[in-house]
């Protein structure tokens, strides 16, 4: 009898404590972690995590500016979209006393990153890229085998832009993303907010708009440079990569490289946030913590073809990924690097209706 009155306390017990179990709500971009990490910080710590994906800095920054979003770790690129959430009040000050790990962060980095967040009091690097060209070279050479690859050139330039149009041409569907590094390719400043600049980007980018293919969130150029379907993509450097190892695998024949902009690239920093309003700011903090373990995000730059800012983790990470120039690039790339500014409101509406004129080809 007593056994009988304990199996019904545990079976009334267990939906209890599945309830109580805590649970770490994520909001990080498509493809941008290793599950098995997932797992492992589930079985150590009791926390359950469940976890939403978008792929593209307008959705993230719509979900939190309109508040009480239900997340409690978002991954916002540095400039603009996490500068404004920091300006906003819309993240919370990181306790850095729970983040132990901290200490592993590159000092330089963080520098850099600490332009939109100054003190870096909001947030830490999860990982970091660059903008640059993702090119499918087995038909690049077969179309246009006297064509320099070298930078944006390859598709910004109207007759290469035609040249190629055949086999494919996309950017992705982000003004926050294309727009800098077209105004650098044009020798304008990357920030500018004068109109004349803006409409030479415009005008530069509708000068290829007949050409294009699509314009896709980053999850789906990925698909599309993976499987051939586009042969230049002015995308992200970690989408390239993580392309060109799909198509190895997928043994098509399809041969996907990433070239870095001639002019200097844009950089971006990835970075794991906290919600003002998140339900569960502890499971946060401890989140953070553990991806900042040399070997947790080593498995995930490893998984995702991204660097990260932890440089303990650099001989943990896969040979292949460690070595590679376009994941880890030269000192003398990253000197020539911008890290792109926050535009003002009135810039940024600038921008935004630029954009929409360039979706829609006029």
């Amino acid at each position: 009898m007593r056994r009988l009155a304990l199996i019904a306390a545990l079976l009334f017990a267990a939906p209890c404590l599945a309830w109580a179990q805590p649970v770490l709500n994520v909001y990080n971009w498509t493809d941008y972690i290793d599950p098995d990490v997932v797992q492992r910080f589930q079985q150590e710590t009791g926390i359950r995590i469940r976890y939403d994906v978008f792929d593209s800095l307008e959705t993230l920054e719509g979900k939190l500016s309109a508040g009480r979003s239900g997340y409690d770790l978002v991954v916002p690129t540095s400039e603009p979209t996490f500068a404004r959430l920091v300006r906003a009040g819309a993240l919370r000050p990181l306790d850095r006393a729970r983040i132990l790990n901290w200490r592993n962060l590159d000092a330089g980095l963080m520098a850099r990153a600490a332009q939109a967040d100054p003190g870096n009091t909001h947030g830490a690097i999860y990982l970091w890229g660059t903008v640059g060209l993702g090119l499918r070279l087995d038909r690049i050479r077969a179309i246009a085998p006297d064509l320099a690859l070298d930078g944006l050139d390859v598709l910004l330039k109207p007759e290469n832009a035609k040249r190629l149009a055949g086999c494919g041409l996309a950017v992705m569907d982000s003004a926050t993303d294309v727009l800098p590094s077209v105004l650098r390719w044009l020798g304008r400043d990357p920030d500018s907010a004068e109109a004349g600049d803006l409409r030479a980007a415009e005008a530069a980018l509708l000068a290829i708009r007949p050409q294009l293919r699509a314009i896709p969130g980053s999850g789906a150029l990925l698909d599309m440079l993976a499987t051939g379907e586009v042969c230049v993509a002015l995308a992200y450097s970690g989408d390239v990569i993580q392309a060109a190892a799909r198509a190895r695998e997928a043994g098509r024949g399809v041969e996907i490289g990433y070239v870095a902009p001639a002019a200097g690239p844009h950089l971006f920093f990835d970075m794991l946030a906290i919600p003002a309003d998140a339900p569960n700011p502890d499971a946060a903090h401890a989140f953070i913590d553990f991806l900042l373990r040399p070997e947790n995000i080593a498995a995930v730059s490893s998984h995702v073809r991204y660097p990260n800012a932890v440089p303990a983790s650099r001989p943990l990470i896969s040979q292949a990924v460690r070595e590679d120039p376009n994941v880890y690039p030269p000192e003398a790339v990253l000197a020539q690097a911008f890290v792109a500014g926050t535009p003002t409101p009135q810039a940024e509406r600038l921008r935004s209706r630029l954009w929409s004129r360039v979706r829609a080809g006029r």
